[in-house]
């Protein structure tokens, strides 16, 4: 029953919960800033030292405050759209249709590498290993990148299992360079990871190009076995909810700092990326197609 005692009570729960709604910031501003995530396809201190002058930029240009995230694997950028910690993400191809499909973040860029909007994976070996086919990884040791990946795990994936080849073990390296480490220390007989095309004067760009300084004699000790379908190339994802105006200031501000040389060299750092353009959710439908038929589930992968 209601009294007039319970009236001051009352009175000051609605107004605590009146002033929390109008103090509550505005998204971009200091304590609420703009929450950009990198998937860890990299280094982690990579991404954060080449990112910073990105963020700078971002803002100035949009007069919104923007803090990054980086975690420690593919799924916990999924996973932040779902909780809000990510309103917008670069994510690995994968990534993105999980997060699309759970908690509805849309693609609406996508990243151009040597050119190309798409990538590829590769089946990786050591030339002391005896692998000259995907027929002879048969009882071999296999090193997949993140189970998250597309060009390190699910596209090889599909070629292991076309191929009816029983791998004896398999581990997962997360970052594509410690896999390819993996094959050139015969920690494993063979791996996946990503793969580009060679330059015009036959400079690799595939993911053994990563630990060239450590390992310069890397492309003799390490060769390509066989290379993937095409993959659509990682895309800018958007949290379902974020305002039009926040995606349509980043998406501009994105593109014009993709255009100077310092953007340039910075995204070239970080992900290998040379430039960015417009993209759908249909572009992803492909994937989606081959997710199906080597019969990954998508909900236990968010498990």
């Amino acid at each position: 029953m209601f009294t007039m005692k319970k009236a001051p009570l009352l009175l000051a729960l609605f107004t605590i919960l009146f002033v929390g709604c109008v103090n509550e910031e505005k998204l971009g501003s200091a304590n609420n800033p703009v929450k950009l995530y990198f998937t860890p396809s990299v280094d982690a201190d990579t991404i954060a030292s080449n990112s910073q002058e990105f963020i700078q930029f971002l803002e100035k240009e949009t007069g919104l405050i923007f803090k990054t995230g980086i975690p420690t694997n593919y799924i916990a950028v999924v996973e932040a759209f779902g909780s809000k910690r990510a309103d917008i993400g670069v994510m690995n191809s994968f990534g993105y249709i999980l997060a699309h499909q759970k908690y509805g973040a849309t693609a609406k860029l996508r990243v151009l590498r040597y050119g190309h909007d798409y990538y590829q994976g590769q089946i990786i070996a050591h030339v002391d290993s005896g692998i000259n086919s995907v027929k002879d990884l048969q009882g071999k040791k296999f090193a997949y990148t993140d189970p998250s990946s597309t060009s390190g795990y699910m596209f090889p994936l599909k070629i292991i299992k076309d191929n009816n080849v029983e791998l004896s073990n398999t581990t997962f390296g997360i970052k594509h360079d410690n896999v390819v480490t993996m094959v050139y220390q015969k920690q494993v007989d063979a791996g996946a990871t990503y793969y580009s095309a060679p330059s015009k004067d036959g400079k690799i760009r595939d993911a053994r190009d990563r630990v060239r300084t450590q390992f310069p004699d890397v492309e003799e000790k390490v060769k390509i076995v066989t290379v993937t379908e095409k993959i659509p190339n990682d895309p800018f994802v958007f949290r379902k909810d974020l305002d039009p105006e926040i995606t349509t200031k980043f998406i501009a501000a994105v593109k014009k700092f993709i255009a100077t040389e310092a953007g340039k060299s910075i995204f070239k750092n970080i992900y290998s990326v040379q430039g960015i353009v417009d993209t759908t959710d249909a572009d992803y439908d492909g994937l989606r197609d081959m997710i199906k038929s080597v019969g990954i589930d998508i909900e236990s992968k968010l498990k």
